[in-house]
């Protein structure tokens, strides 16, 4: 049986998430209190009482999402070794930990830096994201290019479910396109910009500094990233996937497919909500796979 630890990007975000953690172990805690100092204000507060609205900010989803899910990864002295990380986006962040090949705090660094510059791109130039239920990835691609104004295919969550990102106007002309196309459903989303699209673009300058600045080693697993679908071990490479994620679509649907054909049957989500296990069983499902799917 081979393990595959995934991990949940921005969206999984919840009042109260990772107290259960912080009351309960002390490694946790010391790790939460240490986020605290580096962040500068006490996220622990926020996450433990924090009213939705205040959890949706970027520069703050992004550091608690990622906290919560490296807590578990490196205090759950029962979890098995995975053989393989992957994270959603963000998620990457924290798969990068779990494998060995970022520290905890520049890791946490990263974050702050990335979910701060990304907070800058969505103030902006205000953008948006859909996702569309029912369509086949060619023809959301399809229809995005023949949209006026700048709209893309960002995150390719499963079969027939995926995300558009892009200019406000040019995602609700997209979606009415998806629904006359016969889309099941393109249901927009309540997210701070257009994430994995061109709009992010003005982030890269200093994403690429704190990205260059970091120390990268060569994790003890693949890690399979979010630009390229494949496994990842050369520490540059991963360096230079994690800048193009940023501006680049996430191809989750294709990372799930191809931790199977790698052997991978036993996938694990680390991390706030269930929102990728849901993912994975649909993925599996759709190639007659027989994995077992669960929540760390």
């Amino acid at each position: 049986m081979k393990t595959a630890f995934v991990f949940p990007g921005q969206g999984a975000q919840f009042s109260g998430m990772g107290k259960d953690l912080y009351d309960s172990s002390s490694k946790a805690r010391d790790l939460m209190e240490k986020a605290n100092d580096i962040l500068g204000f006490r996220i622990t507060d926020v996450m433990f009482t924090g009213s939705a609205e205040d959890l949706r900010a970027t520069n703050v989803t992004q550091p608690a999402v990622f906290l919560h899910s490296v807590c578990i990864a490196l205090c759950r002295e029962d979890l098995p070794k995975p053989d393989m990380v992957g994270g959603h986006s963000l998620g990457e962040f924290s798969a990068l930990v779990a494998c060995g090949a970022v520290g905890f705090e520049d890791a946490l660094r990263l974050v702050a830096t990335r979910a701060a510059q990304m907070q800058k791109c969505c103030e902006a130039t205000p953008g948006s994201m859909a996702a569309i239920i029912g369509l086949d990835n060619e023809t959301v691609e399809r229809i995005c290019a023949g949209v006026d104004g700048m709209v893309i295919a960002a995150n390719y969550n499963s079969d027939g479910q995926v995300v558009i990102s892009g200019e406000k106007d040019a995602v609700e002309k997209a979606c009415e396109a998806m629904k006359a196309a016969g889309a099941k459903r393109a249901l927009p989303l309540s997210v701070g910009g257009a994430f994995h699209s061109p709009l992010m673009e003005p982030a890269r300058a200093e994403l690429a500094k704190a990205i260059e600045a970091t120390t990268v080693k060569a994790p003890f697993c693949p890690i399979y990233q979010n630009v390229t679908a494949s496994p990842e071990t050369d520490p540059q490479t991963i360096k230079e996937n994690l800048l193009r994620q940023l501006t680049s679509p996430v191809k989750w649907t294709q990372t799930v497919k191809r931790m199977i054909a790698d052997g991978a049957d036993n996938f694990l989500e680390l991390g706030p909500g269930n929102v990728l296990q849901g993912l994975v069983k649909r993925i599996s499902s759709s190639i007659g796979a027989d994995v077992t799917i669960g929540q760390a």
